[in-house]
């Protein structure tokens, strides 16, 4: 038999480093006014590299009151390019402040909201869709923040607007309203992600009537060739013919191109196309794909700041935050 290996302990490191497990907790903590030599702290954290020491999860949550895991809470959305990148940036901000970003993903057949909040015991849960009152009520009397960050038309946050799903869509209109009078909306055909789809669209709405332009042209369109070259036979024989589209994403956007070479069509010569998120592939599309680009790593600083505020029971800042897009200017648009 295999003999299983044991947790070392902080016992282990102060036998290695020859002192006392006072002075190896001073040292792993930090712990200010100790008369600690330099040599011994090296010594210490020496052994405790060696040995491949790690603090106990559950003595950091007895000494702090908190653990260090903030648990997200994914709704079931395709990860696709611009969701995987939020994780990222969510995990790195969260490092920073010394905090875990763990994430769940709600997919059918996924454990119980109760079950996964129980095993982890985190500090704060921030989670990107609505859930019951009574689970809310059953984290909060455990001693968890609870944050809730809507995508919704005021903006990302109940409260506070970390971002604007709409913007995107206006950022979208405005660009293209500059040379063309009809605009369509190329809308993805996955409800998953109506949730992004609907306020973006609503976004491009604003924007043609603020102008004087007709309402966009709305059209479902499925990731293939074919669907796209359909739409595009409507959309162009209009009256007048929709010239200028505003899809939902990257994807959908090169679907529209595909469907316009299919047709023996160019971009922007006979439509001009413009994507969201500035997926790798956008670049390299045929042609090179005009998009919307959300900065990530600022939304992801805004979470992580509104978290940490409400575990240190600091008031967020009054100040309003603005959409954080800005354009990536190709040749489809």
């Amino acid at each position: 038999m295999t003999p299983r290996s044991r947790r070392v302990t902080s016992a282990d490191v102060a036998r290695d480093a020859g002192v006392s497990r006072a002075t190896v907790s001073f040292v792993l903590n930090n712990t200010a006014h100790q008369k600690i030599t330099d040599a011994t702290r090296q010594r210490v954290l020496a052994a405790a590299a060696k040995l491949g020491y790690a603090p106990s999860p559950a003595a950091r949550t007895l000494r702090y009151g908190r653990s260090d895991v903030v648990l997200g809470l994914l709704p079931d959305w395709p990860l696709g390019h611009a969701v995987g990148n939020l994780i990222q940036e969510l995990t790195l901000a969260f490092a920073k402040r010394s905090l875990t970003f763990v994430v769940h993903s709600s997919v059918r057949g996924a454990r119980s909201l109760s079950e996964i909040w129980k095993a982890l015991t985190p500090a704060a849960v921030l989670a990107f869709e609505p859930f019951t009152d009574s689970d809310a009520a059953a984290m909060r009397a455990a001693g968890i923040e609870v944050i809730v960050a809507l995508y919704d038309s005021s903006g990302l946050g109940s409260e506070a607007s970390i971002t604007s799903a709409n913007a995107i869509g206006a950022a979208q209109a405005r660009h293209l309203a500059a040379a063309h009078r009809r605009l369509g909306y190329a809308y993805p055909d996955d409800e998953r992600v109506a949730v992004f789809a609907r306020p973006r669209l609503d976004g491009v709405r604003a924007v043609c009537a603020e102008l004087g332009l007709p309402e966009p042209d709305v059209r479902t369109i499925p990731l293939t060739r074919d669907a796209a070259a359909n739409t595009i036979r409507t959309w162009l024989a209009a009256d007048p013919p929709v010239t200028g589209i505003c899809a939902f994403n990257d994807d959908v956007a090169m679907t529209v191109l595909a469907g316009l070479r299919h047709l023996g069509l160019e971009a922007p010569r006979d439509m001009a196309v413009i994507g969201v998120d500035d997926s790798p592939a956008a670049a390299l599309a045929c042609p090179p794909l005009t998009t919307v680009v959300e900065d990530l790593p600022a939304v992801a600083e805004l979470y992580a700041d509104t978290v940490m505020r409400a575990l240190d029971g600091t008031e967020a800042s009054g100040s309003p935050v603005g959409p954080q897009i800005r354009l990536e200017v190709r040749e489809s648009a």
